[in-house]
């Protein structure tokens, strides 16, 4: 596709390396409740998903009654666990530098999350008055909702807009917006998955390092960023 007027990131598994650390520790916690899933599992069902569907699927799926405060608690558990091994994800900032569309995030996350997930990183500056979430969208992905929202908020028509995302119903969601889509495979979440797409989620492209957007389309990158940006890897 050709005529991208907005780039939306997904946050979590794309541009900061959250997922495996998020994935771990739910896997620990719901183990203590007899739950039983590894990482295939919650990347194939619970990634891209916010936190109040992952509990209702768990509840139900599992027939388990988790106490009211679980959620708190993991939440406040995560967020430690972020303070101490949260990154950026390698090659982001200079992709953004170099950038030459407008751009965005969205995201599944809470807003307290990804304020701190933001800050932990240093990305805060990059994504101020351009970040959205499913609170603010009636479903989250994989609806369209929030990537509809995202393009209507920056003023873009959704055939416009390229979508960066890594779980599979975020690529439903994205697809379902009627957007460009691809997948970012370089999380530590995914590493010795089986990444094959199911049918209804076949992105337009893969790349696992960021420097492959520039490669796939050197139209997105600034001429004045070369050759001293990540443009330079084209």
């Amino acid at each position: 596709m050709s005529g991208t007027e907005l780039v939306i990131f997904d946050c979590d598994g794309v541009l900061i390396d959250s997922e495996v650390i998020s994935a771990r520790m739910l896997i620990a916690e719901l183990a203590g409740y007899g739950v039983d899933m590894d990482m295939a599992f919650v990347s194939s069902h619970f990634l891209g998903r916010s936190y109040p569907v992952v509990l209702k699927e768990v509840r139900e799926r599992w027939g388990v009654a988790l106490p009211d405060r679980f959620e708190a608690d993991y939440r406040a558990r995560l967020l430690a666990a972020f303070e101490r091994d949260l990154k950026v994800m390698p090659g982001v900032e200079p992709v953004i530098a170099a950038l030459d569309r407008p751009y965005c995030l969205a995201t599944s996350s809470s807003p307290e999350r990804l304020r701190r997930s933001l800050e932990l990183t240093g990305l805060a500056p990059l994504f101020a008055g351009r970040s959205f979430t499913a609170s603010e969208v009636a479903r989250g992905k994989p609806a369209p909702d929030l990537f509809l929202h995202a393009a209507a908020r920056m003023g873009v028509d959704p055939a416009r807009c390229l979508v960066i995302e890594d779980s599979v119903n975020g690529v439903r969601a994205g697809l379902a917006a009627g957007m460009e889509v691809w997948r970012f495979t370089g999380g530590t979440h995914l590493h010795g998955l089986d990444l094959t797409p199911p049918d209804d989620a076949r992105p337009h492209q893969v790349i696992d390092r960021f420097d492959g957007l520039f490669r796939l389309r050197p139209d997105l990158c600034r001429p004045d960023a070369l050759p001293a940006s990540a443009c330079a890897a084209v």
